[in-house]
């Protein structure tokens, strides 16, 4: 039998269980100290963890697309010289640092500083990954839009030439389904773009390539005073990545754990 009897179905639910409250719901408890109501949940196998918080997607349809992210990698991994799988995507970043943690010494005086200067002007970023060999392309400007957009696919469409199919996963912003997009892109029948469930980042793994180009060239940079110093040290950081990368693979758990890793590596 369960130590603590059900809560009647019509009783408003906490937002968690912490001693004082469980005393308070459960009236044979009422008369126990709170190391007493401890005692009594641990006796009985309860155990006190600390929450975390759950990423979660509205699409109706997440399953269904889901099953068709890993129908287009299945089909890479099946016949990679014909089948491409490209995770797009977008970033942005200004000529001043973000502020990041650093080793120093303990004085006060010591505490790491980036020095800022002038206006902060924004840079954006419109990359490839791809889902097989590590492969990085990418695009950058002031603004990304739609010319932007179609400038991307048509450069993929010449890098992948001899792929038969080329598969573009990315978000829902609605730029990416701009009706000019698909109209020119139409020319193109080898790319076909792959739109993941609405608000689901942890499904696009170029998401983690620009955590780690944030963590290595943007957090507390010093290049502030020549924004245009700052452009080419990412350019070289993304460009490393031309001729593919195993490490990168791994990084984004596309070899290994990740979630895509089993369909690409069975």
């Amino acid at each position: 039998m369960h130590p603590l009897p059900n809560i009647p179905a019509s009783a408003p639910l906490p937002s968690r269980w912490s001693l004082r409250v469980i005393r308070e719901r459960f009236e044979f408890l009422s008369d126990y100290t709170l190391s007493g109501v401890w005692r009594y949940l641990t006796r009985y196998g309860f155990k006190l963890r600390t929450g975390r918080l759950q990423m979660y997607s509205p699409d109706p349809d997440y399953e269904a697309k889901v099953a068709t992210l890993h129908q287009c990698l299945g089909q890479t991994a099946s016949q990679p010289d014909q089948t491409v799988t490209l995770f797009l995507d977008e970033m942005s970043y200004h000529r001043w640092p973000a502020p990041g943690k650093d080793w120093t010494e303990e004085a006060p005086s010591q505490i790491p500083k980036a020095p800022i200067r002038g206006t902060n002007p924004q840079w954006r970023i419109i990359g490839a990954l791809n889902a097989w060999t590590g492969q990085v392309q990418y695009l950058d400007g002031s603004t990304i839009g739609v010319q932007k957009i179609i400038q991307m696919y048509d450069y993929l469409n010449h890098i992948y030439k001899d792929a038969q199919n080329i598969y573009v996963i990315q978000d829902c912003w609605p730029v990416h389904q701009n009706k000019k997009i698909f109209k020119t892109i139409a020319s193109w029948p080898r790319i076909k773009p792959i739109f993941l469930p609405t608000y689901a980042p942890w499904l696009n793994p170029i998401e983690k390539l620009w955590r780690w180009l944030k963590q290595d060239v943007l957090k507390m940079h010093q290049f502030a005073v020549d924004f245009d110093i700052l452009k080419q040290y990412v350019r070289d950081f993304l460009e490393q990545f031309n001729n593919g990368s195993s490490d990168l693979l791994k990084y984004t758990g596309l070899i290994g754990q990740g979630l895509f890793a089993q369909t690409l590596h069975p």
